[in-house]
C-alpha cells in the first residue's frame, strides 16, 4: 500500500482564518486522516525503546489510542489544526506533513 502525496480534499484550503480553523476542528473527514496518523504514531511508540524519555506515558497514550482511536483523534484534532503547516495548507495538507503535525500536537500534551 502506498500513500498519496496529497489529499484530494480541499474544502478548507489554507491559510486558515478563525472560521475555517473552527470548521476544520470539527470536520469528520479530516478527523479520519488524523485518526490514521494517530494510529501510525501509536505503532511507532509501541516499538520504541523503554529508555525513551517519558516512555511509560507515551506507551499509555498509544494503548489508549488502540483502544479508542476515534476518541483520541477527536482529542488531537483541535491542536493539530493549530499547527503551522495545517494553518498554512488547510485540509489539503499532504499525509507526511499531517503526520508531523499530529505527532507534534500529541507530544505537546504528553
Amino acid at each position: 500500500m502506498t500513500s498519496t502525496p496529497t489529499a484530494p480534499k480541499g474544502n478548507f484550503p489554507g491559510p486558515l482564518d478563525y472560521d475555517a480553523s473552527s470548521q476544520l476542528m470539527n470536520d469528520p473527514e479530516f478527523r479520519g486522516r488524523i485518526k490514521v496518523a494517530c494510529l501510525h504514531f501509536a505503532t511507532y511508540v509501541s516499538g520504541e525503546p523503554t529508555s525513551t524519555p517519558a516512555h511509560n506515558t507515551r506507551l499509555r497514550w498509544a494503548q489508549e489510542c488502540y483502544a479508542a482511536p476515534d476518541a483520541k483523534a477527536q482529542q488531537v484534532q483541535p491542536p493539530t489544526v493549530m499547527e503551522d503547516n495545517v494553518q498554512a495548507q488547510g485540509d489539503s495538507i499532504n499525509d507526511a506533513d499531517l503526520q508531523i503535525a499530529v505527532e507534534t500536537a500529541i507530544q505537546n500534551f504528553l
